[in-house]
């Protein structure tokens, strides 16, 4: 019997590390950066140049099939951003990746986040 369940993945997921995710953001890279959980989440902290849907169809619409794109959410723990990534590969998007530390692993690192949560000046990347 097939399962829907995020955390089991039925395509081998691409991941991307913290410090190649930020060379890619300070490069200016051309890539999609998802933020996967919550509308409030978002809101309150995500990192630079993120974008956040609020419906799978936001989403396809918004994004394409060739572009790179990075999903992440809040840890490694989080299973919403597997949830986002099986459904771009199940539309045939080809160029999608994990970024399973997520909003933690940044934050913890001392790297720049933006929302109304995010303290102080941004730092450089």
């Amino acid at each position: 019997m097939a399962t829907n369940n995020p955390s089991q993945p039925r395509s081998p997921i691409r991941t991307i590390d913290r410090e190649e995710l930020r060379t890619k953001l300070a490069r200016g890279d051309d890539f999609r950066l998802v933020m996967s959980g919550s509308d409030w989440s978002f809101r309150a902290k995500h990192l630079p140049a993120s974008v956040h849907f609020q419906t799978p169809d936001q989403m396809f619409g918004a994004l394409r099939p060739d572009q790179e794109i990075v999903v992440y959410c809040s840890n490694a723990d989080c299973h919403a951003s597997l949830g986002t990534i099986q459904k771009l590969l199940d539309h045939g998007y080809r160029d999608v990746r994990h970024y399973a530390g997520g909003l933690i692993d940044w934050e913890t690192a001392g790297l720049p986040l933006e929302g109304e949560w995010a303290s102080g000046p941004p730092a450089p990347l």
